[in-house]
């Protein structure tokens, strides 16, 4: 069961997770854009993506359709996307590749925690809200440098903009990071030590 009683089911084919399998194939697609310099284009495509991201969490509560694979499939499109961003406007130059490194570095290290947690029985690192306004720091941050790079008029305005949410973005980006190796720590050395109450902290699994 999720917090506000809905069932979390692990059926695959649903409503919510068919529009989730559609924002991901549009990924490629966005990436070609990106890289192409149509950013008008994959602007229009991130405008479909958020669409269907607000419809496909709405149809799951709606239709009582939460799923495990949903719950997978949201963060990870999400991620995607600002990875292609990331990817299309470094090789353009708009965006140095060490903001690529010091993003995806990031998501590297968190993947290295879950193996270590795995391997001491404990399942995936809860979301802490730090890195949830990161993330959507950066998903801000990327179209506005996007609409600079299609539109010259608004340059002045969306550029400087979108450089403030990606560096702050990225500065979050760790920061949580740092939350998440100290609480893989913490689990790891006293993992009967129960967990805080205000936080989702890992429950260790079974058998």
């Amino acid at each position: 069961m999720v917090g506000n009683g809905e069932t979390v089911s692990s059926r695959v084919l649903t409503v919510p997770n068919v529009l989730s399998f559609a924002r991901l194939a549009l990924v490629p697609v966005f990436l070609v854009f990106v890289i192409l310099g149509e950013d008008a284009l994959a602007l229009g495509i991130l405008v479909i993506s958020s669409i269907t991201d607000f419809l496909d969490g709405y149809l799951a509560r709606r239709l009582n359709q939460v799923s495990r694979l949903g719950q997978l499939l949201d963060p990870a499109a999400d991620r995607l996307y600002i990875f292609a961003a990331l990817i299309g406007l470094a090789w353009r130059e708009v965006i140095p590749w060490w903001l690529v490194g010091v993003i995806v570095g990031r998501d590297v290290m968190l993947a290295i925690l879950g193996v270590i947690l795995a391997n001491h029985g404990f399942g995936p690192l809860p979301v802490h809200h730090l890195g949830k306004v990161a993330t959507f720091c950066l998903f801000f941050a990327l179209p506005l440098l996007m609409l600079g790079e299609a539109f010259p008029v608004l340059a002045p305005i969306s550029l400087p903009l979108g450089w403030a949410f990606a560096l702050w973005g990225a500065f979050l980006y760790w920061w949580a990071g740092i939350i998440y190796i100290a609480e893989t720590t913490r689990v790891v050395r006293n993992p009967t030590e129960p967990a805080p109450r205000q936080s989702d902290t890992l429950e260790k699994r079974g058998g």
